[in-house]
């Protein structure tokens, strides 16, 4: 007897259901879980992400101008590189669209694993991409189709641990809990960072070009297996369970949130625009100077990169500890302002010679550290319950896609054009779109309560 499509969805949904009931099961027998249990899966999947971020972002400026684009100058196959960047941020907001609805249908472990696993195969793929000597204008199609593979996911990665975790803040600890899944970008870069520094300190050019760049995907797909069981872990417990059940954490119509949150979604887009914006003038962006307009060694920069992101990751730690005594909102106000003055003199630096890039990435690190450890989550008090958990997600793919997709693109055309001050410029704007939207949000604050 045929088998419908309702049947087969039905199916699916009990399978699902069934499977996240055996690890609550299994899960239970360990008790309830503690908010520093949480805080640990929440580290680990942001860690994998930006992980997966950072091995591609680094790729783009030291490795696919080369192999993919080798008939143009470096410099423009670097924008074309950055181009294809851009895509995974156009793509984000349509995969959570996407595994919104799988989530709905078939559970929120079925939806992690499918991402995740997705997420893990379009790094991966990336990694056995023959050269453009080898199958020509192919290269970047291949290229383009698994970052679009990677935006999709990253869009049906999110699990909510972020909200479970502020769900369980103390009142006077919110700062606190609000910076530990922020810990996860600077880990990823330092992880990141680290394994590329190590091949091509390691190999000759043409052998880091020819097969040693592809090492730091291969590792992302298995972190990201790892990531994948911590996370499932969390959100087959019973306390999780009970959070989605009460709605506090239940996914909702998206449409149905666009329609009552819109105000609140663009406002928490545009809120950590400075810090966005900073993200990539301290990781992305110099990296790509250096290589491109100074005599610099690349290893020598990375290394550069990964003692600044261990002050940044201080500096998110200890964004907790200040935004628990002058509040989120005040804090984000003081460093967008610090942004703006950072933007009218810092990025000369990277002409300044050794110290010049040394006291950059320094500064710029410290300043990102305190912003970006409280970027998230700045207003989504205004959500309502029912609400939480689409418009967290719709809010942190539309401010990844307007404050990070295209900075590195901007920044270095602009740079290009115009010089450094130019860069600074694209960076002001950041920083003046954050005292915007935080004006903004109080001023509606004011008028709702």
């Amino acid at each position: 007897m045929a088998t419908t499509g309702a049947d087969a969805n039905v199916s699916h949904a009990a399978n699902s259901e069934m499977a996240e009931r055996d690890a609550r099961v299994v899960n239970a027998r360990h008790g309830e879980v503690a908010p520093a249990e949480i805080a640990i899966g929440v580290i680990i999947g942001r860690t994998s992400e930006f992980f997966d971020f950072f091995v591609y972002a680094i790729a783009s400026v030291l490795v696919f101008p080369a192999l993919i684009f080798p008939y143009v100058d470096r410099l423009t196959g670097t924008v074309y590189s950055f181009m294809i960047f851009a895509l995974a941020f156009i793509a984000r907001p349509i995969g959570s669209l996407i595994f919104l609805r799988v989530d709905a249908m078939l559970g929120r472990g079925t939806k992690l694993t499918i991402a995740l696993f997705l997420l893990g195969g379009s790094t991966a793929a990336v990694a056995f991409i023959p050269s453009y000597e080898t199958i020509g204008v192919w290269a970047a199609i291949l290229l383009a189709v698994f970052r679009i593979g990677q935006g999709i996911a990253l869009g049906g990665a999110w699990d909510g641990l972020a909200s479970l975790l502020a769900l369980n803040a103390p009142e006077n600890r919110r700062g606190w809990y609000a910076m530990i899944p922020q810990l996860g970008a600077p880990l990823g870069l330092i992880v990141a960072s680290a394994l590329f520094a190590f091949f091509l300190a390691s190999l000759s050019p043409a052998d880091f070009l020819d097969w040693g760049w592809r090492y730091p995907f291969f590792v992302a797909f298995a972190i990201n297996v790892v990531a994948l069981f911590a996370r499932l872990r969390m959100v087959s417990t019973p306390d999780y369970t009970a959070l989605f059940e009460s709605k506090d954490l239940e996914p909702s119509s998206v449409l149905d949130t666009l329609k009552s949150d819109w105000r609140n979604i663009v406002i928490g887009a545009f809120a950590p625009l400075a810090s966005f914006a900073l993200f990539h003038m301290v990781t992305v962006f110099p990296l790509s100077w250096v290589a491109l307009f100074t005599d610099e060694s690349p290893t020598r920069f990375l290394v550069i990169e990964i003692v600044s992101a261990i002050v940044g990751l201080v500096a998110v730690v200890c964004s907790g500890w200040i935004a628990d005594r002058i509040g989120r909102r005040t804090l984000l106000g003081v460093t967008a302002a610090g942004i703006a003055v950072f933007s009218g003199f810092a990025p000369q630096l990277l002409n300044g010679g050794d110290m010049g890039e040394i006291l950059f990435m320094l500064l710029g690190f410290s300043l990102l550290g305190v912003a970006f450890g409280q970027s998230s989550g700045a207003v989504a008090g205004n959500f309502t319950s029912t609400r939480r958990y689409t418009g967290a997600a719709l809010t942190s793919d539309l401010a990844w896609l307007f404050g990070a997709g295209f900075a590195p693109l901007v920044a270095l055309l602009l740079a290009r054009e115009y010089g450094l001050i130019a860069a600074g410029g694209y960076l002001l704007s950041g920083a003046l779109a954050t005292l915007i939207a935080l004006g903004i949000n109080k001023e509606l604050g004011r008028r709702l309560s």
